[in-house]
């Protein structure tokens, strides 16, 4: 695994809510750093061997988080890389303080109606299956947003191309390098 030298020594968590974006502009994202890109949820099914939804239906939310927590400390402990984190994974408490302990942690923010949009789309998301995107995800923001605001920095992503927000991210990324340095 390469890393990149400088104020990117550190992993790079996504955070925010369903929708916005953290695996698509994360593999942007890390394209553009030259650092490897690792998916939560995608570890999670690795580990477990199989779908989220079935570790929801199988074992609840709390087993889910339980384990999303455990394989996001392995994932921090390798080399620098950008990981998207699962929707709800900066909301428990001991995850986020991994994140904030051994990352930079980026909110991904985008208007509720974009992310339900977007989200309605598919039916892979188990928080979200049979019930209104809207509704829910609004519900949600009540909820996370104040917790999300705890992330480092936080990026609104709007409507707009992934590469868009990419390049956003890049730039608070570079503003915070050269006030620190």
């Amino acid at each position: 695994m390469s890393s990149s030298p400088g104020p990117f020594n550190k992993t790079i968590a996504l955070v925010g809510l369903s929708g916005v974006g953290k695996s698509s502009v994360g593999r942007r994202l890390a394209l553009a750093l030259g650092m490897p890109f690792r998916d939560a949820d995608a570890e999670v099914e690795a580990a477990a061997g199989r779908p989220i939804a079935e570790i929801f239906a199988q074992y609840g939310e709390a087993a889910f988080r339980d384990g999303e927590r455990r394989v996001i400390a392995r994932l921090l402990a390798d080399a620098p890389h950008v990981l998207a984190t699962g929707g709800g994974a900066f909301v428990h408490a001991e995850t986020r303080a991994l994140i904030k302990a051994r990352a930079i942690s980026i909110w991904l923010k985008a208007d509720i109606e974009v992310l339900a949009r977007r989200v309605g789309r598919k039916d892979n998301r188990p928080l979200l299956a049979g019930k209104d995107p809207l509704n829910t995800l609004s519900a949600q923001a009540n909820d996370r947003y104040p917790i999300y605001a705890e992330a480092d920095i936080e990026v609104e992503t709007g409507d707009t191309p992934h590469q868009i927000a990419v390049e956003a991210i890049l730039k608070v990324l570079a503003e915070r390098a050269e006030t620190q340095s």
